[in-house]
């Protein structure tokens, strides 16, 4: 496995990331890749890129700023903007690659940055495919989904932080995934084991995130730009998804104009693992030859 560690910047900050480079002299295609919410790069997203490196296709596997390996201060921040630029930051640097061809650089998205590269698509005209894998498509159902007494105990965490943040002081922090009942951004059955599962035993994994963001997420609504996304879209919706309501996302998945639809009967966080994830990582190297390798000089089309 041909991976080096590199770092490329991000408004003045650096950005951590694994550079999966295939045999061959290239120009080969490249798949830009960041995980979900608070999630590091490797939480089973290296399993992803191997996969693909081995396919023939590129990865640039990266962490976002204030998360992981990558710098700034406060950590642990989510913001949403921040985390958008980034994505176009990596796609930029991607693209500056010597033995990388510009025109088909893919997306990879799952969870939370299965939104993002939707949004990042709809900007970007020149992005050859993407994967959005149990995306979150909107933060309106996501939120109805979590129920009302779980929304207001965020809600609290999040004007205190967002009060401090205004005030000069430390973020206030709650957990990104935590049990039922408890206080955190995820408190859905599944989303605590479910998260550890995906966890190394070496990681930069932290389970925690400024609250702020849970202000920010029920009008973030990235499903809604499906319509304007012009390349070839693979989307893998968990139908038992407790956290990213199958049937929403499937009509937002259905607005894409190039738009296709993988169903799997199975839990958000069961994706990443076991045959689960042997069958969705199948149908996603599959996809992405398809649009990013036919073609190309030594490739049947």
């Amino acid at each position: 496995m041909d991976r080096t560690e590199v770092t490329f910047p991000s408004a003045g900050l650096d950005c951590a990331a694994w550079l999966y480079r295939p045999d061959g002299p290239g120009p080969h295609p490249l798949v830009v890749m960041a995980h979900g919410f608070s999630g590091t790069r490797e939480l089973r997203l290296d399993a992803y890129a191997e996969r693909f490196q081995a396919a023939g296709l590129g990865a640039l596997l990266f962490d976002y700023r204030f998360f992981g390996a990558s710098a700034g201060q406060p950590r642990q921040l989510l913001d949403i903007t921040c985390q958008l630029h980034d994505w176009h930051h990596a796609v930029a640097y991607a693209r500056g690659l010597d033995w990388v061809d510009p025109a088909r650089i893919g997306l990879f998205g799952s969870s939370y940055s299965g939104g993002h590269v939707v949004t990042v698509a709809a900007e970007d005209p020149r992005i050859a495919a993407l994967v959005a894998q149990c995306p979150f498509a909107d933060g309106l159902a996501t939120v109805r989904r979590i129920g009302p007494l779980p929304a207001l105990r965020l809600t609290g965490h999040a004007l205190l932080d967002q009060l401090g943040a205004l005030a000069g002081r430390e973020p206030h922090y709650v957990p990104a995934v935590a049990a039922p009942g408890a206080a955190g951004m995820m408190t859905t059955p599944d989303a605590k084991p479910g998260m550890e599962a995906l966890v190394p035993a070496e990681t930069n994994w932290r389970n925690r995130v400024a609250a702020r963001v849970g202000l920010r997420v029920p009008f973030y609504r990235p499903g809604r730009k499906a319509g304007a996304v012009r390349c070839p879209a693979l989307w893998c919706v968990t139908d038992r998804d407790s956290l990213c309501p199958a049937e929403n996302t499937v009509r937002h998945a259905r607005k894409a104009p190039r738009g296709e639809i993988q169903r799997y009967p199975i839990g958000h966080f069961d994706i990443y693992l076991g045959e689960w994830f042997e069958r969705a990582v199948a149908d996603q190297t599959e996809f992405l030859r398809r649009h990013l390798l036919a073609g190309s000089p030594g490739e049947e089309t």
